[in-house]
């Protein structure tokens, strides 16, 4: 690595557009300047001795970490942010929890100036999640009980304190379908979730403009073979969904499906102000959870978001057998996609200068941030 100011070089198996490359990446004042090398096969990658550099990760689904919850307001989301690029997330959405709307607008305003400007050692926050309030009462998960049926003003007046970039929305409530169909119109990234819905809502949802679905076969109806559920109209219809690959929501197999089934499946951490954390009680919204055994639940056992990074997720996903490459798209390209993003996600000229460098066993090595290499030691 060579580093000089507004300008630097990456060197190792890089993996661009087109596969891995033996060869060098250059970054100049935060953006890709160019990729040169010669192609290499993924084996080699696993197998050789180089530092492996991929572009650095993308986490469309944070409630918290490093001790901090989204909800708290203040200098939480800017900790978050730092503990999560410790971990090679790059960019991320701070995402919300069901609460009354005056919580909401207030973890909103907190986040509004994040939004605007990426502090030095941080990821960048894209923009907000709003997974709640506009969910089933009888779906919550771990979401306080605090569901309400949305409205368009009420999503635009949000909107309007702080960028949201994605909607999560219960689709068998009332009013639901036109309101999808009123916010695709203006642009807004609508995903089904937290749904008692039919087979036939999801279906109906997604030809409303519905374009995914919020971690998929959790807290939504599942498949039956005489009732497929939400998850039905996921695997038999979706271009897209996000899924939580901590190996606990979600069992491999069910993984496995949901990949030969939706193209455009990316990981999410679902992460708790746990994250990052030893074991204990952490605030997720209104509700105190209890980090144990690697996962985070609320005191009757239903989990509660996660402990997940995505730099596990990376791992976890070469685990179950997916090539490298084919990981990272998962990780970051496929979600940068999702927001219609072409300057994240992946390491061609122009994008952005957002990069993780792993060794062979894919362990975090340094992480770079439109250019910024970060104080790993620093920020963890």
């Amino acid at each position: 690595m060579q580093l000089t100011p507004g300008r630097a070089s990456i060197e190792g198996h890089v993996l661009g557009p087109a596969g891995f490359v033996r060869g060098r990446l250059r970054l100049v004042d935060g953006r890709v300047e160019s990729l040169t090398g010669t192609p290499v096969a993924d084996a080699e990658v696993l197998n050789g001795t180089l530092p492996i550099v991929l572009p650095g990760f993308i986490d469309l689904h944070v409630h918290g970490g490093g001790g901090f919850d989204t909800m708290a307001g203040g200098d939480a989301l800017l900790r978050i942010a730092r503990l999560h690029a410790s971990h090679g997330t790059t960019s991320l959405l701070a995402t919300t929890m069901t609460a009354p709307r005056a919580e909401i607008e207030a973890a909103l305003r907190a986040a509004a100036p994040l939004c605007e400007t990426r502090p030095p050692g941080s990821a960048r926050v894209l923009g907000v999640h709003l997974e709640g309030p506009y969910i089933a009462p009888d779906r919550l998960g771990a979401q306080p009980p605090f569901a309400v049926p949305a409205t368009l003003d009420e999503v635009l007046a949000l909107h309007a304190i702080a960028p949201l970039r994605l909607v999560t929305i219960a689709p068998e409530l009332p009013g639901h379908l036109d309101l999808i169909v009123a916010l695709r119109a203006r642009g807004f990234i609508v995903q089904i979730g937290h749904s008692s819905g039919t087979y036939e809502d999801g279906v109906a949802a997604l030809q409303a403009g519905a374009t995914g679905f919020t971690h998929l076969f959790n807290a939504m109806s599942g498949l039956h073979q005489r009732a497929p559920g939400l998850v039905g109209a996921a695997l038999a219809h979706a271009e897209r969904a996000e899924i939580i690959p901590d190996l606990l929501h979600v069992h491999p197999g069910a993984i496995r499906a949901a990949l030969r089934c939706i193209a455009g499946l990316y990981c999410v951490t679902d992460a708790t102000a746990a994250a990052g954390m030893p074991d204990g009680d952490y605030p997720l919204g209104r509700h105190t959870v209890t980090k144990c055994l690697g996962g985070v639940r609320l005191a009757d056992g239903t989990l509660a978001g996660s402990t997940l990074t995505m730099d596990q997720a990376l791992r976890n996903l070469v685990g179950l057998g997916l090539p490298l490459a084919e990981a990272s798209r998962r990780t970051a390209t496929l979600a940068a996609e999702h927001l219609g993003l072409t300057d994240r996600g992946r390491l061609a000229p122009g994008a952005w200068g957002d990069a993780v460098v792993l060794d062979t066993q894919l362990q975090l090595r340094q992480v770079w941030v439109e250019g910024e290499r970060l104080e790993l030691d620093a920020i963890a």
